[in-house]
């Protein structure tokens, strides 16, 4: 499965990062690079989840575009 991270800036100068492919995977942080890590981050433990939970998940991939 490939996860594409979404991130950009708030107007409070905080950066928010989305994983579009996981429904509410998002997450904040002070820079781009700590957004993205921290959604990263996010996204394994969900994975990880769904795997406790008996789901199948395909092999893992990152990309990366700035909205």
């Amino acid at each position: 499965m490939e996860f594409t991270v979404e991130y950009e800036q708030e107007e409070d100068g905080r950066w928010l990062a989305e994983v579009k492919e996981l429904p509410g995977v998002m997450t904040y942080g002070r820079n781009p690079d700590e957004a993205v890590a921290h959604a990263q981050a996010l996204a394994l433990r969900v994975v990880a989840d769904r795997l406790d939970n008996g789901e199948s998940v395909p092999a893992l991939m990152f990309s990366f575009s700035m909205a």
